[in-house]
């Protein structure tokens, strides 16, 4: 594995947000209202979605067949894995590197989670690590808690987030064949792998009924994910531990690392964007690790970017806090 070992940690490190531009962004914008226009398509698809969502969860509880129980788990583990570990480990971040065969898995799986195609989120992404909580972040906190979480997805963009955004360079995302694949044919491939395959497979393999698949394994699981997905915008600004950086909006939290397969790290991460583990949490609460690791075992994945141990020290001595990272280790590493 590559180790960072840097003296100006955030300066050096690909994604690194700039601290100056940042502040001025944000003081600039305390002297504007910001204007919001609802996007009413957006507020009619989403609640069409939970609405359908909440039936397959009563369906889920009540009625369905525990191997499609064990589906949902399934697809909900694999989509959020081509969310963490494809569009923001590997490509957003470039906090490793991986082999055709492994992009292609990744993508696959990518389709199931259906938010975006991959080179649209990883340049929502940057943009966020880039311009954090400023106008030019899709889901900044400063906005509220319900617009970090899921009212980014109802409005139009802010014009600063389109301004800064025209500045990232995302040839390498361009560049990449399998992404490229992807974006051609986003609506043919969240159609087969988000909602025909995981309603087809439960119905033709252990006789599930169709109504209730559907509601289960295709809407109910694709909400599900896109909330635990939400949760790192949203919940992982708000609570737990922040043992890596006092200044950052971000947090460590338990839960969103489970829910999300590993993603919970968030003060870490932040703190070291290009670290592909994105946490010290423990590998059972760390499954996107686990994957990654598995795929450079099958010699898939190489140039595993990790943080030197007095690196993390060093930053949690000047900024954090070394008593509250070796509580917060005690739990969760």
């Amino acid at each position: 594995m590559t180790q960072i070992k840097v003296d100006a940690l955030i300066s050096k490190q690909f994604l690194a947000a700039d601290l100056n531009e940042i502040r001025a962004m944000q003081e600039e914008s305390k002297k504007k209202q910001i204007q919001v226009e609802i996007v009413w398509r957006n507020v009619l698809l989403f609640v069409a979605l939970h609405i359908g969502a909440l039936i397959g969860l009563y369906q889920l509880i009540f009625q369905a067949k525990w191997d499609t129980v064990g589906w949902v788990f399934l697809l909900h583990t694999l989509g959020s894995m081509g969310v963490t570990g494809g569009a923001h480990r590997l490509w957003a971040h470039r906090s490793y590197k991986a082999r055709f065969p492994m992009r292609v898995f990744l993508m696959l799986i990518n389709s199931i989670a259906f938010q975006n195609d991959i080179i649209e989120w990883a340049r929502d992404h940057r943009c966020h690590h880039k311009w954090t909580d400023t106008d030019a972040d899709p889901h900044s906190t400063n906005r509220g808690m319900f617009f970090a979480h899921m009212g980014w997805l109802l409005v139009k963009k802010h014009k600063q987030l389109k301004i800064q955004g025209a500045k990232l360079d995302l040839s390498d995302l361009y560049a990449d064949p399998v992404l490229m694949f992807q974006r051609q044919n986003y609506l043919p491939l969240v159609g087969i792998f988000c909602f025909a395959l995981p309603t087809f497979i439960p119905v033709f393999f252990w006789g599930e009924s169709a109504f209730i698949a559907f509601y289960t394994a295709a809407l109910f699981r694709y909400c599900f994910t896109l909330h635990a997905t939400w949760c790192i915008n949203s919940v992982s600004h708000w609570v737990g531990w922040q043992p890596y950086d006092h200044q950052a909006s971000s947090v460590d939290n338990l839960w969103t690392s489970v829910a999300a397969v590993g993603e919970g790290g968030h003060n870490y991460h932040h703190t070291f964007p290009q670290d592909y583990r994105t946490s010290e949490h423990a590998e059972f609460l760390n499954w996107t690790r686990v994957l990654i690791d598995v795929g450079a075992t099958l010699g898939l994945v190489y140039d595993r970017k990790t943080t030197a141990e007095e690196v993390i020290q060093r930053q949690c001595k000047n900024y954090g806090c070394e008593a509250e990272r070796a509580k917060m280790l005690q739990k969760l590493g």
